[in-house]
């Protein structure tokens, strides 16, 4: 198998690993959405808050290891 075999193997478990953790944090209390007809607007505020958060400190203890 080439690099780029293995890099589209551990991109795409990634994208589903998100996709499964997005499915239990993706409609939080505090996220915004309207709904008028057939039209809907969603915005994850704090949703996208959590996400940064977890982010910030995987990438704060990652730092630290190195």
């Amino acid at each position: 198998m080439t690099g780029f075999g293995k890099i589209f193997i551990v991109i795409g478990v990634v994208f589903i690993i998100i996709g499964l953790l997005w499915s239990f944090i993706g409609k939080l209390p505090g996220d915004i959405s309207f709904k008028k007809g057939n039209v809907t607007f969603y915005f994850p505020i704090v949703t996208s808050i959590v996400v940064s958060i977890i982010l910030s400190l995987i990438f704060y203890f990652v730092g630290k290891i190195k």
